[in-house]
């Protein structure tokens, strides 16, 4: 992975609690996020990967700590200035979030229309050259979402995230549902993107393949409390399931890939 060379935190989350349906997913926990590195989120399941993600972009409510985004409490910002916060961020969602009644450049110039003032002719360049990074051929704008395939959707819901070129992105299960080979070319691509787009990248994932493949650091959720590492030293972690998942057969294959 790229050596990270601003250490600046970007997010900081400090004693948060977060209680659903009588569990408590998060107990107490800290958690920083540098510029400029790619940080992937694993657990179990219902171990409140997601929620987290939800929580930081503001669409989950915590029970109680703080989360700062850019040296921001987010609890502090309403009207305007939570808008002028969520513009510094993308977010691609597990199942891509298109809308099916418009085509993949509308989709893509949704921020834009919301956020934006540009004239149409300029909305439609940057979404041709936005599509045209995420590896999608210049027919695809044209399309709707039901023409194309998984993999091609996760593309153009990326091509939606970056088109206010954003400071973090997140990703929510990003190669989920998608073949072998094709979750290795998505890993690739978001590599790719962070490196030439000095992007931070903030991904939760259940597959230890694109942890390996794109993560400098990695935090885990387990019993409500999280633990940071990388797959060579949370394979030595004492607590069971953070042990099975890195230690085990694919953890291994992982490891010497």
């Amino acid at each position: 992975m790229s050596e990270l060379t601003d250490r600046s935190v970007v997010i900081r989350i400090r004693g948060l609690r977060t209680r659903l349906g009588g569990r408590v997913l998060h107990d107490n926990l800290d958690l920083d996020v540098f510029r400029g590195e790619v940080l992937g989120v694993v657990g179990g399941s219902g171990s409140g990967k997601s929620v987290l993600l939800r929580s930081i972009v503001g669409l989950q409510q915590p029970t109680s700590g703080t989360i700062e985004v850019l040296g921001q409490n987010l609890a502090d910002l309403d009207g305007d200035a939570l808008i002028r916060m969520q513009i510094r961020w993308g977010v691609l969602f597990q199942d891509g979030a298109l809308f099916g009644d418009q085509t993949v450049a509308e989709n893509v110039q949704i921020p834009l229309r919301e956020h934006t003032d540009l004239p149409q002719r300029l909305m439609d360049e940057i979404a041709s050259v936005k599509l045209s990074m995420v590896g999608l051929p210049p027919d695809a704008s044209g399309k709707y979402p039901a023409e194309l395939s998984g993999g091609m959707r996760k593309r153009a819901g990326l091509a939606r995230a970056l088109a206010l070129d954003p400071e973090i992105l997140f990703l929510d299960e990003p190669t989920a549902g998608l073949d072998p080979i094709s979750a290795a070319q998505f890993d690739t691509l978001v590599r790719e993107l962070q490196q030439s787009l000095h992007l931070t990248v903030f991904m939760v994932t259940h597959d230890i393949d694109t942890l390996r493949a794109t993560t400098d650091r990695i935090a885990v959720l387990v019993d409500s409390k999280i633990t940071i590492g990388t797959i060579a030293t949370l394979r030595d972690n004492a607590n069971p399931w953070i042990h099975e998942y890195f230690a085990g057969v694919r953890g291994r294959a992982a490891l010497t890939a």
